[in-house]
């Protein structure tokens, strides 16, 4: 039985990249970078106003204020995507407006407000407060300099990014190509949802939560039919997802029952078995192995098992097929409001809710059939063997959304 550490370890250390492809700037949020990207251009362009006002020379106005305004002869108005010909001589102003390119000849910008114009002179500025050179502008390159960069390969695109990416004119990036993973869930008494139950029957969540946290790392999930619990049955599901997936992530058929036929049908279709139990809990039951190329990671039936091992052994593996460069879960500090016991010899990852003030305590009972405390949860934390946390305690909490 393998410490989880060395299973990530052992995982990580076969998985390699897909490859990369273009990707459409629009569908680029939550992609992944395949490449470093210079900017193209600074940022701003061209230096510009902060603000609808007047462009002038800050030495003009250095002695204006609301008692002894100065007044200056406008020379003419330059909007947004404008260019101003001219130049801003001593006594004169530009009129100008927000993202308007500063003219020659000028320095700062006197918002609106601190200005009064004549109606009977309208060309004739009274400014009634002074400004510093270089005031209310947007100087060239402040925000970023040609060169600078933008994105680093295997960094995950955010909004934000997108958004820079987009000021900076590019259409695409090249991004790490997405892995199709196929979903299976095995076992007889599974039924989907919508059928009716006969006695013995319950409805199979686990594909559903999968492809869900497949969906939201970048990955495609493709979800298969349901699998008896037969060899044959299994098998067959086994070799159609390879043929059509990256890898195959299963649930359920992975324990030592003479009903878990994973590890089996693998075999006997050429995989080759890596391990097959980690020290942690819930989720001791967890098969990595390889069939050519592709790979395959079989979590437990169980849902609450099934997703603490996915989260904890196959997220880290999908980030990698598209070349990220942090594939831990993050993590945040938080108190413990309650003690938490783990009182067994494996590591324990049990379900958290975190409030607004990083407050944590359990979020109910941790059976590993439970979902109830599984949909109220939004973290876990790591409870060594045989320990108790008592309220109070500082705390890593785990989060996946």
């Amino acid at each position: 039985m393998l410490d989880l550490e060395e299973a990530q370890k052992r995982i990580l250390a076969v998985i390699q990249p897909l490859g990369s492809e273009a990707v459409p700037l629009q569908a680029a949020v939550g992609r992944i970078l395949a490449a470093r990207i210079p900017a193209p251009l600074d940022l701003p362009p061209f230096d510009n106003s902060a603000m609808d006002g007047y462009a002038v020379r800050a030495a003009d106005v250095a002695e204006a204020g609301p008692r002894k305004p100065v007044s200056l002869r406008q020379i003419g108005t330059v909007t947004a995507g404008a260019f101003f010909q001219g130049t801003v001589e001593p006594g004169t102003c530009v009129r100008i407006f927000t993202g308007s390119p500063m003219p020659a000849g000028a320095d700062a910008v006197v918002m609106q407000e601190d200005t009064r114009v004549n109606p009977a002179h309208p060309k004739e500025v009274d400014f009634l407060d002074k400004v510093d050179p270089w005031e209310n502008v947007r100087l060239k390159g402040e925000d970023v300099k040609k060169g600078t960069v933008l994105g680093e390969a295997g960094e995950i695109l955010g909004v934000g990014k997108v958004s820079l990416l987009a000021s900076s004119g590019l259409t695409e990036v090249l991004a790490g190509r997405r892995p199709v993973v196929g979903l299976l869930a095995t076992g007889s008494e599974l039924r989907e949802g919508g059928q009716t139950l006969a006695p013995g029957q319950i409805y199979e969540s686990n594909r559903v939560a999968l492809a869900a946290l497949l969906d939201r790392l970048g990955a495609v999930p493709r979800s298969f039919p349901l699998v008896k619990d037969t060899l044959h049955d299994t098998r067959s599901a086994l070799e159609t997802a390879f043929a059509e997936c990256d890898a195959v992530v299963s649930s359920g058929g992975v324990s030592v029952g003479e009903w878990d036929f994973v590890k089996k049908a693998f075999q006997e279709m050429g995989g080759e078995l890596d391990f097959w139990k980690v020290a942690i809990k819930p989720g001791k039951p967890f098969v990595f192995g390889r069939w050519r190329d592709k790979f395959l990671f079989g979590l437990p039936g169980n849902p609450v098992s099934a997703m603490v091992t996915f989260l904890l052994l196959v997220r880290p593996a999908i980030l990698r097929f598209q070349g990220a460069r942090h594939l831990a879960l993050p993590a945040h500090p938080g108190v413990l409001i309650a003690p938490i016991v783990n009182v067994g010899d494996r590591r324990h990852f049990v379900r958290v809710t975190v409030n607004g003030r990083a407050e944590v305590r359990l979020s109910g009972v941790q059976a590993s059939h439970i979902l109830s405390s599984l949909a109220e949860a939004n973290g876990l934390v790591d409870v060594p063997a045989q320990t108790t946390l008592p309220a109070g305690s500082p705390i890593q909490v785990l989060r996946w959304e």
